[in-house]
């Protein structure tokens, strides 16, 4: 991710500038691309069930595996369809780290349990609208079962969804100019807002964020995969030993060794390890955001028919 990146200050010559507006709009193209598919075959999906007589499949494992796996199929068709369009090497996207990234991404990752909270207050808020969360239908996860939950739920989601949000979007963001902090930041919205859950949007942002930020510094997803599976793989392994929160008496000092660890990591991340520039704003933006824009249109309007649907089931 930073092979490409241009010196701050100095202005590209007229062809590096029109192969950033390139980068930048197949970045934002991917972004719709992604958003939207999952929206028409979820439609299709619907229609076929209800041309087959079935009215209600969201009891049967199967449909709550299929509600999984649709959408890392549509990450992969956007990414499928990106590499096509810039012939760009999937292992350029992919890059390549030292080792104690990963530690980074493991230590970043159980800093953010001291986050889990965030979850619960913003829901809180919400709750002030009305608005009550639908609990997420998962797979059956007793005995044996765990085991291709984890591949659905944790596996695909931590090696298409970095590879889309981290590698194509952080990358061309990157490559196309972008300075650290827009990169981070607007990235983190965007992953935030595809999830669609208002009870989340805090959390996911966060994470988003940090993923971002491990990504830009190390120059590879690869840490980044490793943490988006033990994010998922946490709440799987909780939810099939019936846990749904830890212990009062193990919470306050959890979340504290937690927090520690997330700001160590962070604060490393931002404040030490700085061996490309970071400086700069959001350049050729509008190639981006007019490639995004459909997709962001249609995540906001989905985050906010979740929410509606949320007030009016109360």
């Amino acid at each position: 991710m930073r092979a490409a990146e241009q010196p701050s200050g100095q202005n590209p010559p007229q062809g590096e500038e029109k192969a950033e507006k390139g980068r930048l709009f197949e970045a934002g193209l991917t972004y719709t691309v992604t958003a939207v598919l999952p929206v028409l075959v979820s439609f299709l999906l619907s229609v076929l069930l209800s041309a087959s007589g079935v009215v209600d499949p969201s009891g049967e494992n199967w449909y709550r595996y299929l509600s999984f796996l649709l959408p890392q199929l549509c990450f992969l068709a956007a990414a499928a369809v990106y590499f096509a369009r810039t012939r760009e090497p999937v292992l350029r996207t992919v890059g390549k780290c030292r080792w104690q990234y990963y530690l980074l991404a493991v230590l970043i990752q159980f800093g953010l349990l001291s986050l889990s909270e965030l979850n619960t207050f913003f829901l809180w808020l919400l709750s002030f609208f009305g608005y009550e969360q639908t609990p997420v239908s998962l797979p059956d996860l007793t005995g044996w079962n765990i085991l291709p939950a984890l591949l659905v739920i944790a596996v695909l989601p931590a090696l298409f969804e970095e590879t889309v949000f981290r590698g194509i979007l952080v990358g061309n963001m990157r490559r196309g100019g972008w300075g650290t902090v827009p990169t981070v930041l607007i990235s983190g919205a965007l992953f935030s807002l595809f999830h669609t859950n208002p009870a989340q949007t805090a959390y996911q942002f966060v994470c988003g964020v940090c993923f971002a930020l491990i990504a830009v510094r190390s120059g590879s997803i690869l840490p980044t995969m490793l943490s988006h599976f033990l994010n998922n793989a946490f709440v799987l392994v909780m939810a099939a030993c019936g846990m749904a929160d830890f212990p009062q008496a193990v919470k306050l000092p959890l979340y504290l060794c937690a927090g520690v660890c997330l700001a160590a990591g962070l604060a490393f991340l931002v404040f030490f390890d700085k061996k490309e520039k970071s400086g700069g704003g959001v350049k050729q933006g509008k190639s981006f955001f007019s490639a995004a824009f459909v997709g962001i249109l249609v995540c906001a309007l989905s985050w906010l028919l979740v929410l509606l649907t949320g007030v009016v089931h109360d």
